[in-house]
Parts: structure tokens; sequence; C-alpha cells
């Protein structure tokens, strides 16, 4: 067992460190950085079968977040079946967009090996098609059962933030999402160079982005549309910034295409946020009450 620096001459102070890891046998191997390296992306690996930490990471997320969703819904008098059901749209709707997100701005590769489109389990998922995806589903959806949108939204943005929290560690073990080289002592070694952990500077803004969203929706004095623009804001700012310090970023010409759409979701944000202060607070009616009752 190799640990980060300074570690070999204090083994006490290490292993209180990364004692949970440690235990887990997840790190095995570092460079010079403070940051340890994975030593593989597969949580099991045979010649049949393998599973990779980035899906278990996004399957738990997106379990932990459904949990929350639904035990916040019961607290709202939302309809837990109705929200069940949209999320059961809306997740492989998010993947299914994601993938197509990223495949459009490789064409050029895709195009001649039009046989991996499929192979997600590979990587090549972009968040932005996600979340554009799996709003555009559950819109469909509740415009199917005549049911007001905004606050099954509104109960779906801090949970989304938490998922993303915890998917972006997927981006660890994969050993991608970082960012230009630094010298400070989190640094991540990526082909013999210290970058920043871009991946873990989104995912400590989506820890705070769910903290600070789910306080917002506990208050319950919100107008439907408020904690939905506040997420589009909010996470879009930490995201313009993050992306200016990563190096793998698609481009939409000379710009950076998830600081384009940052921006867009920025200006939708701001938008939703001025036509939701001007609505009254919304009353569920009789029919979603009784259906959340049932």
């Amino acid at each position: 067992m190799i640990w980060p620096n300074g570690c070999k001459e204090n083994p006490c102070q290490a292993k209180r460190f990364f004692g949970m890891a440690y235990a887990a046998g997840i790190f095995i191997k570092k460079g010079d950085g403070e940051m340890p390296v994975p030593n593989s992306p597969y949580l099991f690996q045979s010649a049949y079968f393998s599973i990779r930490w980035y899906g278990v990471l996004i399957a738990l997320g997106m379990a932990l977040a459904l949990i929350i969703g639904l035990r916040q819904a019961r607290r709202s008098g939302l309809n837990e079946e109705y929200l069940l059901d949209a999320v059961l749209l809306a997740i492989p709707s998010g993947v299914l967009g994601a993938r197509i997100y990223y495949v459009l701005f490789h064409l050029d590769y895709y195009g001649s090996h039009a046989n991996e489109i499929i192979r997600i389990w590979e990587g090549g998922l972009a968040i932005h098609g996600g979340i554009i995806a799996g709003i555009a589903a559950a819109y469909f959806y509740f415009r199917y059962r005549k049911t007001n949108i905004w606050p099954y939204l509104d109960l779906a943005m801090p949970c989304m933030a938490l998922a993303q929290a915890i998917g972006r560690w997927g981006n660890w073990f994969n050993q991608e999402a970082f960012g230009s080289i630094t010298t400070l002592p989190w640094g991540m070694l990526i082909a013999g160079e210290y970058r920043h952990p871009t991946f873990l500077y989104e995912s400590i803004w989506d820890i705070l982005l769910f903290a600070f969203l789910y306080a917002m929706l506990r208050e319950r004095k919100q107008q439907p549309g408020v904690v939905t623009a506040s997420y589009l804001i909010l996470y879009s700012v930490g995201r313009f910034f993050i992306e200016q310090l990563r190096t793998d970023s698609e481009w939409l010409g000379p710009l950076k295409a998830a600081q384009v759409f940052s921006v867009v979701m920025i200006i939708l944000g701001i938008l939703i946020l001025f036509w939701a202060k001007k609505r009254k607070p919304l009353a569920l009616d009789a029919k979603e009450r009784q259906d959340s009752l049932s």
C-alpha cells in the first residue's frame, strides 16, 4: 500500500486520513501530490462481466435522490405516484439525451464508429443533454396527467444536485473531467502531471447547491418555479467558472459548449424567476390532493 506524500513518514496519520479508503482497497497507487489515484475504474471485473465505479455512483446518486424526493413529496402533499412515474421516464430519457449530446460533439469519430454509439458503459455522457431531455420527458408526462409541473420540478432540483454531486466521483475513478496543470496540494495526477480536480470542485458546488435548494424547498413559502430557477442559475454559475479550468471541454466554435449552455440556463433561470415571483402560491387542486393521500 502506498500513501500520498508525507504518509510514509507518519503511517498512523495516513490510516486516520484514508482509513475508510484503505479498508475498501480503493487506493493502491499515487503520484507525488496529495490526492490519491484510484487503482481501477472497475469495482468488479472479469472476462465475462464488469461493474464500473462510474455506473455504481450514478445509480447511488439517483437512488438517494429518489428517496429524498419521495419523502419530500409526501410532506408537501404531492402525488408520489406521479413523481415516481415521471422519474422512471426522466432517467432513461436523461441518459439518452446525455449520450446524444456527447455523440453530436464527436460526430467525426462516431460517424466512422457507429457501432460504439450505444456503448455508454465506456463513458461519454454530457449533463446538459441529460437535463434537457429529462425535463422534457417530465413536461410531457405532466401534460398527459394535466397536472402543474412546477411543484414537481422544484422538488426535483435539489435532488438532482445531490445526484450530480455523487455521480461526479465517477469521473475520479475514470481519471477524467480534469483541469489545467496546478501546483496546489490537491492536484490530481494525470499522465504524469498534476491537474485541477474539477470533478471535485463541481461535486462540492453541487453539495452546497443541494443544501441551499433543499432548505428553500422545506420553507414551503416559495412560488412554484423559484427553486427550479435558482437551480438553473446557481448550478450554471458554478459550472461556468469550473469549466474555465477544464481541458477536456467540448467546443462550439471559439467557445466552450458547457459555458454557452450555462449562460443560456442562467438567462432562462432569471426569466423563470421573474415569472414565478409574479404568480401567487399554487394550491393543489382537489383531485391531486386526494390522489396524493390515497
